[in-house]
């Protein structure tokens, strides 16, 4: 018998914070809100990604493609080498293997919401340049 989704209501503060602060991937923390490893879902995994002044999520692709909103603050946004301003209300929709970055050049944190279309996090392999 195959495990059925169910509704979640949850909250960034019921979740570990987890991130990266290194050369290779960047300064940023999040917090997986839905992923089938730690919530009862199955087709889509989301959380909330936190840019503080100066982070920045280095360029990097995998296989999903992505959906960014941001809520607060501003940044660049890169896509397949073309650099984009986003504020607060902007929506973000990055291909599947399409190389992207984020980074918040302002003086105030930057906080985004993202969604892939798969049932975990886990399933998503972040691949980084080398070099």
């Amino acid at each position: 018998m195959t495990k059925r989704s169910q509704a979640v209501i949850t909250t960034a503060e019921e979740r570990p914070c987890d991130g990266w602060n290194d050369p290779v991937h960047g300064t940023i923390s999040w917090h997986t809100l839905l992923s089938s490893d730690i919530t009862p879902t199955d087709s889509m995994s989301a959380g909330i990604a936190e840019l503080a002044p100066r982070g920045e999520l280095k360029p990097h692709r995998h296989e999903p493609s992505e959906i960014y909103f941001v809520f607060e603050g501003t940044g660049i946004v890169q896509i397949d080498g073309q650099e984009t301003m986003v504020k607060a209300g902007t929506t973000v929709f990055i291909p599947g293997n399409a190389e992207h970055g984020i980074r918040n050049e302002s003086s105030a944190n930057l906080k985004f919401f993202y969604v892939f279309p798969t049932g975990s996090f886990g399933d998503v392999v972040y691949q980084f340049p080398e070099g």
